[in-house]
C-alpha cells in the first residue's frame, strides 16, 4: 500500500554555533516575552532545558549564566544583587528582532528612500545633463566630456570648456521622520493571544533598521492607553500592556506634536493597534466606553485624521484584529486621512511595515 511512514524528527545540530550562542538566541526571545524580567526568563529557560535538553554535561545552565555576566549581557549591580539586563543585551535584542523580521541589511551613509527624482544621492543613474554651477568633480563623466570637446573643438588642439562638461545624475533619496504608535491597552493580551510581543519585536526591528541603514531618518516611538507618552528605543524590551482603554486621540496628538518639531518634509505615522478607540480625556476626567464604537470618541479621532491629512502626514494603520466592525472604522479613518491600512496577522506584521516604510517615494520640496 502506498503511503508515508513518519518517525520522530531529530533536528541536525548547528555545528556553526557554540552552546552559548544557541542558548543566547532563546534567552533573548524570552527576555522580550517577559518584558526584560531576567528571573522569569531564566525560569522559562530552565523549564525548556528540562523538557528538551538544551544543555549538556560539558556545558550547563550555570556556565551559561556566568558567561552572560562575563560578556556583559547581565549585571548584578542592583541593590538586591539581582541580575539585570545591560545596554549590550538591549542592543542584541534589537538586532535579533531585525534579523528575524527584516533580514540582514547593510549600513549606508545617507537617507536611502528611493524616489523617481534626480538629486543628491549615492547611486549613479543613466541620465546625463550639462554641467551646472555647484556640481562636484565626481559627477563629471570624463569620457563623455572629452568626446564633446573633440566634437566641438576638433582633435588638433585639445580644448575642454565648461560647455563640454557632461554630468552623470544621481538618484535623489529622501529623508523621513516617522512616529511609531503602539497600542498598549488591555486588549493586546485578551483572549489568550499575545499581541504585544510581536508589536514590540516589529518596533525594535524598525528602530534598528533606521539607526543602521537610514541613519539620517528619525524615529519617535510612543505608546498609548488611557494616555499617551513617548518612550526611548532602549525601553522597548520592557514594554508591557496595562489595564488601559484605547485613547487613540492622545496618541495622534502627541505624534503630530513630535512631527511638528522635525525639519524633514517627509513625515508619516505608523499605528499598530488591535481595537477601536474607547477613551478620551476631557480636562482631568476620562470619558470611556469599551462596549462599542462611541460616536463622540470616533468623531474626535476622525477630526485628528483630517488634521493629519491637512498637514500632509499620512497615517498607516496596521490592524491586528479581524472583527468586521473594527475594520469598518479603520476604513473610515483611512479614507478621511487618505493614508493606508493593512489588516495584518501577527506573523505578517513586520513585512507589511518594512514594505510601507520602503515605499516612501515622495520628492522633498
Amino acid at each position: 500500500m502506498l503511503g508515508y511512514r513518519f518517525s520522530e524528527f531529530q533536528p541536525q545540530p548547528d555545528d556553526g554555533k557554540t552552546p552559548f550562542e544557541n542558548l543566547l538566541k532563546i534567552f533573548m526571545q524570552l527576555l522580550t516575552i517577559t518584558s526584560g524580567d531576567v528571573q522569569e526568563a531564566m525560569e522559562w529557560l530552565n523549564s525548556l532545558d528540562r523538557q528538551y535538553g538544551l544543555t549538556s554535561d560539558e556545558y550547563g545552565m550555570g556556565d551559561f549564566i556566568q558567561e552572560l555576566k562575563d560578556k556583559g549581557y547581565l549585571s548584578e549591580e542592583t541593590p538586591g544583587g539581582n541580575l539585570s539586563v545591560t545596554a549590550k543585551s538591549e542592543r542584541t535584542i534589537r538586532q535579533s528582532a531585525l534579523e528575524e523580521i527584516f533580514g540582514k541589511l547593510k549600513k549606508t551613509q545617507s537617507g536611502n528612500h528611493h524616489t523617481p527624482f534626480a538629486g543628491g544621492g549615492d547611486e549613479l543613474s543613466t541620465d546625463r545633463r550639462n554641467y551646472q554651477f555647484g556640481d562636484t568633480l565626481e559627477q563629471i563623466s570624463m569620457t563623455e566630456s572629452i568626446r564633446n570637446a573633440q566634437i566641438n573643438h576638433g582633435i588638433g588642439d585639445f580644448t575642454l570648456m565648461e560647455d563640454d562638461l557632461e554630468i552623470v545624475e544621481k538618484e535623489f533619496k529622501t529623508q523621513t521622520s516617522t512616529v511609531l504608535m503602539i497600542d498598549i491597552s488591555h486588549s493586546m493580551i485578551l483572549y489568550g493571544e499575545d499581541r504585544i510581543t510581536p508589536a514590540k519585536k516589529v518596533a525594535m526591528a524598525l528602530a534598528e533598521l533606521i539607526t543602521t541603514r537610514y541613519p539620517k531618518d528619525t524615529l519617535d516611538i510612543i505608546v498609548f492607553g488611557n494616555d499617551s507618552w513617548q518612550i526611548q528605543i532602549k525601553d522597548l524590551p520592557y514594554l508591557q500592556v496595562g489595564p488601559y482603554h484605547t485613547n487613540t486621540v492622545a496618541g495622534l496628538e502627541l505624534a503630530m506634536d513630535l512631527l511638528r518639531r522635525r525639519k524633514n518634509k517627509n513625515k508619516q505615522i505608523f499605528m499598530i493597534t488591535d481595537g477601536k478607540p474607547t477613551c478620551l480625556k476631557e480636562g482631568i476626567r476620562y470619558y470611556k466606553n469599551s462596549f462599542g464604537l462611541d460616536r463622540k470618541i470616533l468623531n474626535k479621532t476622525l477630526t485628528l485624521a483630517a488634521q493629519c491629512r491637512k498637514i500632509k502626514v499620512p497615517v498607516t494603520t496596521f490592524m491586528i484584529a479581524s472583527d468586521p466592525y473594527l475594520q469598518q472604522f479603520v476604513r473610515e479613518f483611512t479614507e478621511v486621512n487618505q493614508g493606508r491600512a493593512y489588516y495584518s496577522s501577527l506573523k505578517g506584521l513586520g513585512n507589511y511595515i518594512f514594505e510601507d516604510y520602503q515605499r516612501n517615494r515622495r520628492k522633498t520640496f
